[in-house]
């Protein structure tokens, strides 16, 4: 049996200035957008990934502080290119960390202090966790 992590509620203060970060700034596809009289909860997802944020106002959402979610991961192949992309976007990001030959990485923080770490792991060009067909589609 296949246990996937799809989805981490981010605890932010500002509904949507943080849409406005993760979606064109970080570059984070808007999967979702709600509103109603009771709610309003958005869900963004990184290129590539099958792990998404959600935030909103619902009260199991706002249970954590805004900014207290601590070096969340994401996983590229090139650090550089993904630190340059995050610098051409206007988001602050650190400058790159080498671990080894094949790791290493950059940081950054959203408007709030959520921190995020950037892992560069080179396999990932070669093999993507999710597969994509020649289309450019998940799930090949």
């Amino acid at each position: 049996m296949d246990w996937t992590l799809e989805v981490v509620i981010l605890p932010v203060s500002d509904i949507d200035r943080s849409i406005a970060f993760y979606r064109d700034q970080v570059g984070f596809t808007l999967d979702h957008d709600t509103k109603t009289e009771q709610m309003h909860v958005v869900q963004l997802t990184p290129r590539g990934s099958g792990c998404s944020i959600v935030f909103g106002d619902l009260p199991s959402q706002n249970q954590m502080v805004p900014g207290s979610m601590r070096s969340l991961q994401l996983v590229v192949a090139d650090a550089e290119a993904a630190r340059q992309e995050l610098l051409d976007r206007g988001v602050e990001a650190s400058e790159i960390m080498v671990f080894s030959p094949d790791d290493g990485g950059t940081f950054f923080s959203d408007p709030d202090g959520n921190t995020w770490a950037i892992q560069q792991l080179k396999v990932r060009g070669q093999k993507p966790l999710i597969p994509v067909d020649h289309r450019g589609r998940f799930g090949a």
